[in-house]
């Protein structure tokens, strides 16, 4: 196994899962604002999940998003 590939191949991995994730979720609460489903002051509770096909890996990780 080279570890170098693969550490390089996860990384680029959460890049671009952290950048779009980000992007998506801006844009959501914007919406969602401008909408009136939100007042702009929540807090929002979000929740990550990871899945990687081939080994037993299954993982969430949750936090809270606070808008004010």
């Amino acid at each position: 196994m080279n570890e170098d590939k693969l550490n390089m191949d996860i990384r680029a991995f959460l890049k671009r899962f952290g950048v779009t994730a980000q992007r998506e979720i801006e844009k959501a609460v914007r919406d969602a604002v401008a909408a009136g489903k939100l007042q702009g002051t929540e807090t929002l509770r979000a929740r990550a999940h990871l899945e990687v096909e081939g080994v037993d890996l299954s993982l969430t990780i949750e936090g809270d998003l606070h808008l004010e």
